[in-house]
């Protein structure tokens, strides 16, 4: 069993050291000479044995990087052979990157990967997206990757599913994400609870929100107790975006998730435009107090906020 690994981060380096623990063959080329196997593209298919169909994984960054790769390993390829993009990519995409590769008979897997920097141990969530006969030609890979058990590997539909599918599963994180630190934030605030760290650690057994994030969590507060190491800045890498698109575009309600995406775009503000037009508002109507804009020498907080209302 061979493969070429194109992409060898965080995810894609772990993926090509979990392979070869399962016996998997694995060539890998990355930008970084350190950590390649071999110096270009073209050395990594003439790696792969020819009396096969030869599969390449890519794991590059979403959007041009991929696209740009999935074309330059497809004309490399011949018939029979399949490229897999693990990466983040929009599903969008993956009908476009499959039409191309076909053109010269190449196959095309769109393959959601989940289970971060932990998937090396745990195995990674894999959700495909192709033909029946492209999945065959990739499943010893998959069987490497995926945790032990039942469950862990699923093939979603045809191209484009895989990828929709851990677009879905993305959004969702960000609601669980958002409701977990929400939770924490109020338990920090209301001066009664003397150990919030503890509080959350007791609800990871036997409570209906345990759950691998919420250990996570834990492990973040016992590093670090109030995270006061850590800025309240959070980005988003597309998937949260993508998947509420998808909602509007299919009318379906998923106010959760967006309130979870929109909390993120609030971090990154030192100060909220909206809550300025807010304030000014509230004092136009009510004649309510609004706090004076920081100046040389002037703490906001020293401003005229006797109104609370």
């Amino acid at each position: 069993m061979h493969i070429g690994l194109i992409g060898l981060g965080k995810m894609g380096g772990n993926m090509r050291t979990r392979l070869r623990n399962a016996g998997v063959t694995v060539v890998g080329f990355d930008h970084n000479p350190d950590v390649r196997d071999v110096d270009s593209l073209e050395a990594l298919v003439e790696a792969l044995p020819a009396d096969a169909p030869r599969v390449v994984w890519v794991m590059v960054p979403a959007g041009d990087p991929t696209r740009e790769t999935v074309r330059a390993v497809g004309a490399l390829l011949r018939e029979g052979d399949v490229v897999v993009d693990g990466g983040n990519s929009r599903w969008t995409d993956d009908e476009i990157n499959a039409q191309v590769l076909d053109e010269r008979g190449v196959g095309f897997v769109d393959c959601g990967v989940s289970g971060g920097v932990w998937g090396l141990d745990n195995g990674y969530a894999l959700m495909a997206g192709g033909s029946a006969d492209d999945i065959a030609k990739v499943q010893f890979a998959f069987d490497a990757l995926k945790p032990e058990g039942d469950s862990g590997f699923v093939h979603a539909g045809r191209v484009g599913a895989g990828h929709f599918s851990k677009m879905v599963h993305n959004g969702i994180e960000y609601a669980m994400m958002q409701a977990y630190a929400e939770g924490w934030e109020l338990l920090e605030k209301v001066d009664l609870v003397d150990n919030v760290t503890e509080v959350m650690d007791s609800w990871r057994e036997g409570t209906v929100v345990r759950s691998w994030l919420l250990d996570l969590l834990v492990k973040a507060l016992e590093e670090d107790p109030g995270l006061s190491k850590i800025r309240g800045y959070a980005e988003d890498s597309g998937e949260g975006r993508w998947t509420v698109e998808a909602a509007i575009e299919n009318a379906v309600a998923t106010p959760t998730i967006a309130a979870s995406l929109f909390a993120r775009f609030v971090s990154r503000q030192e100060e909220s435009p909206a809550m300025k037009a807010v304030a000014a508002m509230r004092q136009q109507f009510g004649g309510h107090a609004v706090r004076a804009a920081q100046e040389e020498g002037l703490d906001p907080a020293s401003a005229d906020a006797s109104d609370p209302v």
